[in-house]
């Protein structure tokens, strides 16, 4: 049974093999698993048809979350774009309102799927659904650019634990944006050394993220959040698109990641002890919401 622990290994597998990252991880998860390469990139369609039901669903939605706090933003994201002129271009727009939308529906509680965690679960499905529309790929090729990204997510969880609540924000949307980075590069028949830079460019600046949730809910700051790295991922793509490199390793970066995360104060790590939660307007917020659910 094989187990790759970093970086370094997977690409020196893909180039001995002489295979893309992801032709690499479907060997890998059929010897891990003992099912077939078929099998797998079969429930990475489920998953990956999951998350555009996600992105419909919100889509359709302004039904404000249970605590009141979001729901409504895509739909006022679309209303802009149908009604006035927009900075970005079409495929940006979809991916804003796409990660707005699936985020926005896991608030409502509804169905999603967590890539890799239920508070980044916008950023991943956004970036390859809108990219994969723009480019007018095929399913395999959606198929590919998902194992990707969660080639990515699985060799930084080696070394990191993707929880707001070990490393901070770093550990979920920002590994987040980075698979989603990956997936791009992929979807645009990158290299794999390419992919792996966008990634690495896309965590390393995004270091030091806290998780500082209002009341303690997957709403304030995550939800804009979402749309915010979903955007970062396409400039760690472009950038390495352009053949510019991440001059500190990946593996570095991670283990870089790790380092800040366990320095980082418990108050900043999903406990909503610190940072936007003890906010004046953060504080009210959480007073007003204990009152609601008392009553």
């Amino acid at each position: 049974m094989t187990n790759l622990m970093n970086f370094s290994d997977i690409l020196e597998m893909s180039k001995d093999k002489n295979k893309k990252l992801y032709e690499i991880c479907e060997l890998l998860e059929a010897e891990n698993t003992e099912i077939s390469v078929e099998e797998i990139r079969n429930k990475t369609g489920v998953i990956l048809e999951a998350m555009k039901s996600a992105i419909k669903s919100g889509l359709e939605s302004d039904e404000k979350s249970t605590s009141g706090m979001c729901g409504d933003d895509c739909a006022r994201l679309i209303s802009m774009y149908k009604n006035s002129k927009s900075l970005f271009s079409v495929l940006h727009q979809k991916i804003l309102t796409y990660s707005l939308a699936t985020i926005e529906q896991n608030a409502r509680m509804g169905k999603i799927a967590a890539c890799p965690t239920a508070g980044s679960c916008g950023i991943v499905p956004s970036v390859i659904i809108a990219v994969s529309e723009e480019l007018k790929t095929n399913k395999d090729r959606e198929i590919d650019a998902l194992i990707t990204a969660g080639l990515i997510g699985k060799i930084v969880s080696n070394k990191l634990a993707l929880a707001g609540a070990v490393a901070g924000c770093q550990s979920e949307c920002g590994v987040a944006a980075a698979m989603a980075a990956a997936a791009i590069v992929e979807l645009y028949d990158g290299t794999n050394i390419q992919i792996i830079n966008a990634a690495a460019l896309t965590l390393k600046n995004i270091m030091g993220l806290v998780c500082d949730p209002v009341a303690g809910l997957v709403e304030i700051p995550c939800v804009k959040r979402n749309a915010f790295l979903s955007i970062y991922a396409v400039v760690g793509a472009e950038l390495a698109l352009a053949g510019i490199e991440s001059v500190i390793p990946i593996d570095e970066i991670v283990d870089a990641m790790k380092q800040v995360g366990e320095m980082m104060s418990p108050k900043l790590k999903e406990s909503s002890e610190a940072g936007l939660a003890t906010t004046p307007t953060g504080l009210k917020i959480t007073e007003e919401l204990i009152q609601k659910w008392n009553n």
